[in-house]
């Protein structure tokens, strides 16, 4: 039997993730329906990878991320983290196993409290964990501002003095505070002009490999994550559809779903030819999601037993290159 040792397992693995929303109705409230914002993922994150989870508006992106962090707490399933059982622990547990998962949220100013200054915003996680104080939170928090690109002069003002960009820096500066392994990225540069997206992915990369940090890239911009991930999920109502190394993804998707997904994203170059895939419908509600595969009411090849049977996990090519497929046109 071998061994996976420290260095070859997963720094993140989620399996049966599930997390449903009550819809509470009638003069006492009771439960009614259960919306199914995550419905049966399984996905795992390597050490210094980073996973891009892609997909459209109200697909389950943001609530995986949440889940993982116990932000909301799951409905199902398991997240095992440096070898522990997340869901597992209790709050002191709980708490110390935070100081090692952190995220960056995609608002960057109302992720920020208003009445503190950025200063005190960035050391707050430092004084709350009892890593330093005095003299040495000072110069913690110093470095901190530097190494995101921000002037430690700048300590005493407000959230409301700064561009989006830098509000983000601040974002990045206060996840990084407590060392982590593993960060949440929620869509970080959605809010953010190109110009600056790109700042801010540029500086992501390099934190990565200067701290040798996880991340889970959490967008619907196609664009960023071809550039930023190493290797892709594809989310659909609840489910996933395709995960893929990102070259292999962009190159030759599989899915019906990605490929549609695919051809909506515009390529900078007027010569190239690409054909637009156009679905029928619109998504449906996942608070009665189709039965079958989910995706079988707008998908171009669909058969009768997607219409019933739910797609199980095909390995596309060698295991090891990791790409994989929820669908029945490859049994």
């Amino acid at each position: 039997m071998v061994h996976m040792t420290e260095s070859t397992q997963p720094l993140l693995q989620v399996t049966g993730l599930k997390k449903y929303f009550p819809v509470r109705s009638g003069l006492f409230s009771r439960v009614s329906a259960w919306v199914k914002a995550v419905d049966d993922i399984t996905l795992h994150v390597n050490r210094g990878e980073t996973l891009g989870l892609v997909g459209e508006s109200g697909c389950g992106k943001t609530t995986v991320g949440r889940a993982i962090l116990r932000l909301v707490e799951p409905t199902a399933g398991e997240v095992i983290f440096e070898g522990k059982d997340v869901l597992a622990l209790r709050s002191k547990e709980l708490r110390q196993m935070r100081r090692r998962m952190q995220l960056i949220f995609q608002d960057p100013y109302s992720s920020l409290n208003p009445r503190m200054t950025i200063g005190s915003i960035v050391s707050e996680p430092l004084k709350i964990h009892h890593i330093a104080q005095g003299k040495a939170l000072q110069d913690q928090v110093d470095q901190l501002f530097m190494r995101v690109g921000l002037r430690p002069e700048h300590q005493s003002r407000y959230p409301h003095e700064f561009s989006g960009g830098q509000r983000q820096r601040v974002g990045i500066a206060r996840a990084l505070a407590l060392n982590p392994k593993f960060i949440v990225c929620d869509e970080a540069v959605s809010a953010l002009d190109v110009s600056i997206q790109a700042q801010i992915l540029n500086l992501l990369r390099d934190l990565q490999q200067e701290f040798h940090l996880s991340y889970l890239f959490i967008t619907h911009d196609l664009n960023v994550v071809q550039y930023l991930a190493d290797r892709i999920a594809v989310m659909y109502l609840g489910q996933l559809a395709e995960v893929a190394p990102a070259k292999d993804l962009f190159t030759d998707p599989k899915h019906p779903y990605t490929q549609a997904l695919l051809s909506a994203n515009p390529v900078p170059d007027p010569t190239a030819a690409s054909q637009r895939i156009i679905l029928p419908g619109d998504v449906p509600s996942p608070l009665n999601p189709p039965k079958g595969c989910r995706f079988h009411p707008r998908c171009p090849h669909v058969m009768d037993v997607c219409k019933t049977v739910e797609p199980h996990l095909t390995q596309i090519g060698p295991p090891e290159k990791g790409h994989q497929v929820w669908c029945h046109l490859y049994p």
